[in-house]
């Protein structure tokens, strides 16, 4: 078995996902006619299930796509699925779970009218985990020159689709010259995220996020540290329009997502950041821990 096995289940069909399952004419194939989510585990728990849920529906409505699946459903799926994977593979740890919805295939052509029915992939591997000493020392980043982030009038970022070549030019960028993740800003030069990741920083003991009207997606993380985790870290949290001119005024750098949950940065090009302990940034990781902690104990329901 390789160790980069990857389980796919396709409109319910299960079957490694290195075999092809999906029909040339697949909209989200041709087009990136598409949404997806992605949850991971923790104590073998599916986290914010309902966050994730309720995001992916609204892609939908926003992309006027049917969506005919419902939670129950799919979290059947899910749990098919990742008993597949531990078969298969052999893996005890935490899982890594995507599920992409396409708009159906149908007549090669734009017209969303072509297509016949939504269909889905689902996608279970181990959760992908940040080197220990880039945890410890620190992601470096490196502000995109030649692309800025798509605006919410042209496509709006805010919307989890298929299509992502925006992001990842941007990220090529960054890594031809060796850091291992990209800042994007808007067409007005402000701070949007990363190409996976919303970005935080911490100036004077106050966590700053970009507002979603900066053009972001409102990622799971992000709101869950603007509703909870802050508070419960005991750290103040405002949403601010941040531009590279700004950076210098800032202690701490961080990145916030589902895989990474909240991972420190020690430098945006030139500009460097505190990072280890008895930061905001290991306060505000160790507050997360523990609501995850308590979110797999109080949801026994979605053990996969």
């Amino acid at each position: 078995m390789s160790p980069h096995y990857v389980q796919a289940n396709t409109n319910g069909r299960l079957h490694d996902a290195r075999e092809a399952s999906i029909s040339p004419l697949d909209r989200g194939f041709l087009y990136g006619d598409a949404i997806y989510e992605v949850w991971r585990t923790y104590d073998g728990v599916l986290f914010a299930w309902d966050e994730h849920w309720v995001r992916l529906r609204r892609s939908a409505l926003a992309l006027h796509m049917a969506f005919p699946f419902e939670p129950a459903g799919i979290l059947g799926e899910v749990r098919r699925t990742a008993a597949a994977f531990r078969e298969a593979s052999g893996f005890p740890g935490e899982l890594y779970v995507r599920l992409q919805v396409t708009r159906g295939s149908g007549t090669i052509g734009l017209d969303t009218a072509l297509a016949d029915k939504p269909g889905y992939v689902l996608l279970v591997q181990p959760c992908p985990r940040v080197d220990a000493a880039k945890a410890g020392s620190g992601l470096r980043l490196s502000l995109a020159g030649d692309l800025r982030r798509n605006p919410a009038a042209s496509l709006n970022p805010a919307w989890k689709t298929g299509n992502y070549l925006n992001n990842i030019l941007c990220l090529r960028e960054a890594r031809s010259r060796n850091a291992d993740e990209v800042v994007i800003l808007n067409l007005d030069g402000e701070v949007t995220e990363a190409a996976v990741s919303n970005v935080a920083f911490a100036r004077a003991g106050t966590l700053i996020t970009p507002p979603l009207d900066s053009g972001i997606l409102g990622g799971i993380t992000r709101g869950l540290l603007l509703s909870t985790i802050a508070a419960a870290a005991g750290v103040a949290v405002r949403e601010e329009a941040v531009r590279p001119s700004d950076f210098a005024t800032m202690d701490e750098c961080m990145l916030l997502s589902t895989t990474r949950d909240i991972t420190p940065v020690a430098a945006i090009d030139d500009s460097r950041f505190r990072v280890g302990p008895e930061t905001v940034a290991s306060r505000v990781k160790a507050a997360f821990s523990d609501y995850a902690k308590d979110y797999a104990g109080r949801h026994p329901e979605l053990k996969v």
